[in-house]
Parts: structure tokens; sequence; C-alpha cells
């Protein structure tokens, strides 16, 4: 196999100027693929992401895009179609983390819907854009949470049910995709070390007491490498399944 498995195409990252979606963008770099990102107010940052996947000899390019903004979606893939002529993976990453009982005596209901509409409308939104422009040995693979799975912790029932709903839809899109050649992933973690999710303070020793492997926090870096495995063409077999990158911690 060559050492550059994506060599000739063209990924798409959602929030890709920071944490798992910034680790994720350089590993498909690495790995030979142009890759777009997206970003809401992070611009140095982007800028940033964008000049270290070009010092790997591949095309980068950052795109402002809201992902709470359903209807950005389908001019987001595109800008990216008129930039790269093609769209053969996407990594769905970009996301928010809201707490709140539903017994709460007051709620922001702002932020509720900000959360649904970035951790689910959205995704469904650009998936459905970029679908329509993929062909045969296309990638989706979808960032999700153990909380998906399990709700260790109070607080959490909208953001869990978010990811929940990702997991859901990814086997779903499988069997939708699946005829076309597309495969469709989700790989989910709970404790890597990001700005939603830092590693220091109170909540991450809980976290850390819960991980299997006893490690603090894992490294964007290691579910970056991950969603490339899933996007890689070795994985061409792989598809409506969920890849759990998370330490133990849902063992």
């Amino acid at each position: 196999m060559s050492q550059q498995p994506l060599a000739g195409k063209v990924a798409l990252v959602t929030g890709g100027s920071r944490g798992i979606g910034a680790a994720t963008a350089l590993r498909l770099a690495d790995d030979g693929a142009d890759v777009a990102i997206t970003y809401v107010s992070s611009h140095e940052r982007a800028k940033s992401v964008v000049s270290r996947i070009e010092q790997r000899g591949v095309r980068g390019k950052a795109f402002a895009s809201d992902q709470a903004d359903p209807e950005q979606a389908a001019s987001l893939v595109d800008q990216v179609m008129a930039e790269f002529g093609r769209l053969d993976i996407l990594v769905n990453n970009a996301g928010i983390f809201v707490t709140g009982s539903i017994d709460a005596e007051e709620t922001d209901q702002e932020a509720m819907a900000r959360q649904y509409a970035v951790n689910v409308a959205g995704v469904v939104a650009v998936t459905r854009a970029a679908a329509k422009v993929m062909g045969e040995g296309g990638r989706i693979v979808s960032v999700g949470s153990t909380s998906g799975d399990r709700t260790p912790f109070p607080g959490l029932g909208d953001y869990s049910a978010t990811k929940a709903a990702i997991t859901a839809y990814t086997r779903a899109w499988a069997r939708d995709l699946g005829p076309r050649g597309i495969t469709v992933n989700a790989a989910q973690t709970s404790s890597i070390s990001t700005d939603m999710n830092p590693d220091v303070g109170p909540f991450a020793d809980v976290q850390r007491s819960m991980n299997a492997l006893g490690r603090y926090y894992g490294r964007p870096e290691e579910m970056a490498a991950a969603i490339a495995f899933l996007a890689d063409p070795d994985a061409s077999f792989v598809t409506g399944a969920t890849l759990n990158v998370d330490g133990g911690f849902n063992a």
C-alpha cells in the first residue's frame, strides 16, 4: 500500500480549526489528501491549520461556515467543489457541549437549541449535501461520544441525545449509501483533551477514574488516527459501525 493512501482524495473536516478537527485535518494531509476545513470564529487558528496542511505538500483551504445554520451546508459543499473539483471524504467533527438537568429551575433554551442545530441538524444537512457529489469509494465519518451509548453523569441528557442521534443516522446512512460504494461510520470518544473537554479540574479527575487504561486523557491525534483508518481505502468493508476511541471508558 502507498505511504499516502489518500493521495488524490479531497477531504472536508468540519470544525477543523482546533482540537480533534485540526488533528484530523493534519492526519488526512499526512496521508496525502487535500483538506478543506470549516470554522466559525477562529479565523487565525484556521489559517494556521491550513498553513500546516500545505506544509505537508497538499492543498488546504478554510471556509467560514456556521453549522448551526443548515442552509449554509449546500453552499459549503458547493465552495469545496469549486475549489477542489471533488469531495471524497467528509468528517463531521463540528460540535458543541451544553449541560442542563431536566428538572433545572431555569434552562438556557437558546443554548440547547443551538446544540441540537450544530450536533444534529447541521450534520444531517452537510452529509446530505456531500452525499450528492460523492462517488464510489466515498467516506463519511462522524465524530460521536460514548455519551450516546450511556450517560454516566447528570445533566447530560440533551447532549447525549444529540450523539445518540448521530450513531442512529450512521447506521441508516450506511444502508442508504452502501449501494453507491460509500461507507458511513462513526468514531466516538469520551476523554480526549480539547478546549471543550480540558484535562484539568474535578470533572477530568472523575473521567480518569472511569478510564480502563488509567491514563489521564487521550490525545486528539489518537482520535484522528481512528478517523483516518475509517477514511482509508483499506476500510472498504467497514460501514454502519461505531468505533470507540475512549481508553476503555465504555468497556
